[in-house]
């Protein structure tokens, strides 16, 4: 069964926060809300966690997971971005976009799309979100929480509690998060294009 934590969405609770964060680095699969939707998360270069995400969610080898990045700093970490790119992408953030970059070393290979050696990365502009990625001082690799076969991501707390309380280790649920996942922005050509509309307006990007 889950752990099921109910986090007060504006003023998350230090100790539920440092569980959570605790339960990730020990090797649990988290459900957890975002600016966007309620994303899967695990620790960074947890093999397992990214094949119960794959499992859940029935995507291939080629799927691209998302580093969940605190702040720019931090990004900066995990991808390349020249001067251009660097300006689109910090006017943007935080907020509901991914962007699709070249991967530095610092991404586990398992992590990397296998031809074009890129990863995804974005910055949450969601109060719970950012207190769990400053505890846990790393990005999460994430995937956002979309069943197969259906259209529309879950979006409730307690039912992702009722629906994967077996197959996920913790929820995290700070109440209404958004309903639509991120718009994916590819810039690994130096040049933006749009791959998926969603949550943040496509416009400045086009």
């Amino acid at each position: 069964m889950a752990k099921y934590f109910d986090v007060h969405p504006d003023n998350p609770q230090p100790r539920a926060v440092a569980q959570i964060a605790d339960a990730v680095r020990s090797g649990s699969l988290i459900a957890y809300p975002t600016d966007s939707c309620y994303a899967l998360g695990c620790k960074l270069g947890s093999k397992e966690g990214m094949e119960r995400i794959r499992s859940i969610r029935k995507l291939d080898d080629r799927h691209h997971f998302t580093l969940m990045c605190q702040n720019f700093a931090q990004l900066g970490q995990f991808v390349r971005i020249d001067n251009d790119v660097f300006r689109a992408v910090k006017a943007a953030t935080p907020g509901s976009y991914t962007f699709i970059l070249p991967a530095t070393r610092e991404v586990p290979r398992m992590l990397l799309h296998p031809k074009k050696r890129t990863v995804g990365v974005r910055i949450p502009d969601h109060v719970v979100t950012q207190a769990l990625l400053a505890e846990l001082g790393e990005p999460l690799v994430s995937s956002t929480l979309l069943l197969p076969d259906e259209e529309e991501p879950l979006t409730q707390g307690w039912e992702i509690k009722d629906r994967l309380d077996h197959v996920v280790d913790v929820v995290v649920d700070s109440g209404e998060c958004g309903t639509e996942p991120t718009t994916v922005v590819d810039f690994s050509s130096g040049e933006a294009e749009i791959v998926r509309v969603g949550a943040g307006d496509p416009a400045r990007f086009e």
